[in-house]
């Protein structure tokens, strides 16, 4: 299991320094996300000052774009580092796709699966010179002209993976990419009970195929610190359980009923009082609660035979070096 860093929400796009720390001291991978940033721009400058990281986006969002420019700059960034890039892919919700990106949305599950397919269509045309011939119900893509054509690199296409929860848009990963991002909202219950059979069904193996996971942990040099981090993973929790298409992993546990009572709170704003229904049984099967050498022993316990790839989700601010002192632990 690879251990790979995540670069922060709230950092800068300009994430060359934080890159190359990342690689320094150790860890396989260098993620970003799309929450205040574009993540593709922190790959193009982090690709110029290293050399051995992976480089992965976690997610971008798929919708808020059409497979041609997503092809275009996945692209782009695995010639410019040297094959290292990784474009993982999430649909976000309806309302964040229709109301803040103003693109459409309709049977994402579907949808999603035909990006792919029309991703690797344009990224073959441009690689072997095929004619692009790609008609789908949401996606047409017929037209590739010489000036258009990027000449084809060393590389290849970088691989594809997909981020979900629900089981309908975790059969179309394994279906259709190279890998499955695991929600940090997730339980090592949820993921062999529903997540890993749902990936099975859509392939004949999961040999090769990237399992990407982001545990919740909940950790720090002394209890002050300790109590600090479990209050803000217990809002982050609360903030995840109310959104209705993640749903599933609450009703596996039967707290089914819980995830509705966090949606009304979240409607009226009442984000506060939202953390304290999140009792400790359910806080334990979410997130490895402990001191740094405990939580990585129980990362490695819950989850080593599960992911090939972790990257440490630390939803609060982290004493300076302790997620590289846990993803140190972790690897050993």
């Amino acid at each position: 299991m690879k251990v790979d860093f995540a670069v922060p929400f709230s950092s800068p796009a300009d994430c060359r320094e934080t890159m190359r720390r990342a690689e320094r001291d150790g860890f396989d991978g260098v993620w970003t996300t799309e929450v205040k940033h574009d993540p593709f721009l922190p790959l193009a400058l982090g690709s110029t000052v290293t050399e051995r990281v992976t480089l992965g986006t976690a997610i971008a969002v798929a919708f808020a774009r059409n497979p041609l420019t997503v092809a275009q700059i996945a692209n782009d960034l695995q010639e410019l580092s040297g094959g290292r890039l990784l474009l993982g892919l999430g649909t976000q919700i309806k309302t964040h796709v229709t109301r803040r990106f103003s693109m459409p949305w309709s049977q994402p599950a579907a949808r999603m699966r035909e990006f792919v397919l029309a991703l690797r269509a344009i990224w073959d045309s441009w690689q072997t010179g095929a004619c692009l011939n790609f008609r789908g119900e949401f996606y047409t893509h017929t037209v590739m002209t010489p000036m258009f054509t990027p000449p084809p690199h060393p590389y290849g296409p970088p691989k594809v993976l997909l981020a979900g929860v629900g089981e309908g848009m975790t059969r179309v990963a394994g279906e259709v990419a190279d890998g499955f991002l695991c929600h940090g909202f997730t339980t090592e219950r949820y993921l062999r009970e529903v997540t890993v059979p749902a990936l099975r069904s859509g392939r004949d193996s999961l040999d090769g195929f990237d399992l990407v996971g982001s545990p919740m942990v909940v950790t720090g040099r002394t209890d002050a610190g300790i109590a600090a981090a479990l209050a803000d993973t217990r809002r982050q929790i609360a903030f995840y359980g109310s959104t209705p298409a993640y749903r599933g992993v609450l009703e596996l546990h039967d707290r089914g009923e819980l995830g509705d009572e966090l949606h009304r709170l979240s409607r009226r704003g009442e984000w506060e009082r939202m953390g304290t229904l999140v009792d400790d049984e359910l806080l334990a099967a979410i997130a490895v609660v402990g001191k740094p050498d405990e939580v990585a022993a129980e990362v490695r316990r819950r989850y080593g035979d599960l992911f090939t790839r972790a990257t440490l989700y630390l939803p609060y601010e982290a004493e300076p070096g302790l997620v590289a002192e846990v993803a140190a632990a972790v690897r050993s």
